[in-house]
């Protein structure tokens, strides 16, 4: 099944947030850290480069990634022109209190005290902007739920004198070229569950777990994942937790938002679910079927494959 989600006021808020860029100095682009690439909006880069404005990239949820991946995701990040990539909680007001000196740094020209460093955060849904923005300003002015699409308008206000900032509804962009992406942030919930379905998520989210941090999901359910799949995973959670159905049959979607949930809050350790490699490996063989594809010509009308998962 092929996620897409894009709600109608998405619209209206990619309309305004091309608008609003035009007088801001800096883009905050907060993505989830666990899935960096997947995570990050191709509309936003497309509008800062336009206007040709820096990038923070704020991998958030950092404490809930594989340290070891963040790395390798900053450097990447930290070797495209214009952006300054850092990984941090934005729950941790340590963490956020490095954010406007992080923005200077990008912007020395407006590095005193006559003109304030204009910010705008922007990011998918669900990834931590509200977070961040109530962070920033010492107060919560931005809602603030686990589900995608709570801040439905902007917010502008100042942090200091040195420093004004834009929050901005969660974009997701029209269409996900990738069906790995989709299912990514579908798991890490940046996607509606009106445009899911929770077991096929969660299937994917352990086919993932399992080639990636075996030992942990075992640890977590207490049971043997040898030779499990993800079908095999979500039975045996549903066995576990005796989650059944009336008539004794296996409660499955039960047991597939129990998996989802556990990832969503970090019970399962430290994971990412991609990292550079897989994500070059997987354009690469997209990009060749889908080369075999156009050579073949219209006789080609079955779907692409599902992208591999790169084991560790």
């Amino acid at each position: 099944m092929a996620i897409q989600w894009f709600p109608g006021h998405m619209t209206s808020a990619r309309k305004k947030a091309t608008e609003a860029m035009e007088n801001i100095d800096v883009v905050i682009e907060v993505l989830d850290a666990r899935l960096p690439q997947a995570s990050c909006n191709p509309l936003i880069t497309d509008m800062r480069v336009h206007r040709q404005r820096p990038c923070l990239k704020i991998l958030n949820k950092a404490d809930l990634a594989d340290p070891e991946i963040t790395k390798a995701w900053l450097a990447y990040f930290n070797a495209q022109p214009g952006v300054k990539a850092v990984a941090l909680s934005c729950k941790k007001a340590g963490d956020v209190a490095r954010v406007p000196g992080l923005c200077r740094a990008l912007v020395p020209h407006r590095d005193d005290n006559v003109k304030p460093v204009r910010m705008i955060v922007m990011g998918i849904p669900n990834v931590g902007k509200s977070t961040l923005m109530n962070a920033l300003l010492g107060r919560k002015i931005c809602a603030v739920g686990d589900e995608p699409a709570v801040t439905k308008s902007q917010l502008r206000a100042d942090i200091d004198l040195r420093h004004s900032i834009l929050d901005t509804p969660g974009m997701m962009w029209p269409k996900i070229a990738y069906d790995s992406d989709g299912f990514m942030l579908a798991a890490s919930h940046a996607i509606g569950r009106n445009a899911v379905i929770d077991e096929e998520v969660a299937t994917f989210l352990a086919n993932v777990l399992l080639a990636r941090y075996p030992s942990q999901v075992a640890e977590r359910y207490g049971f043997d994942v040898s030779g499990m799949d993800g079908v095999a995973v979500i039975e045996a959670v549903a066995k576990r937790r005796a989650m059944r159905l009336k008539g004794g049959a296996l409660d499955l979607e039960k047991a597939a938002m129990a998996f989802l949930q556990d990832y969503r809050d970090g019970k399962l350790g430290r994971v990412s679910l991609e990292t550079p490699e897989s994500r070059a490996a997987m354009l690469a063989e997209h990009a060749r079927l889908a080369e075999l594809r156009k050579q073949e010509g219209p006789k080609a009308d079955a779907p692409l494959p599902p992208e591999p998962v790169e084991e560790e």
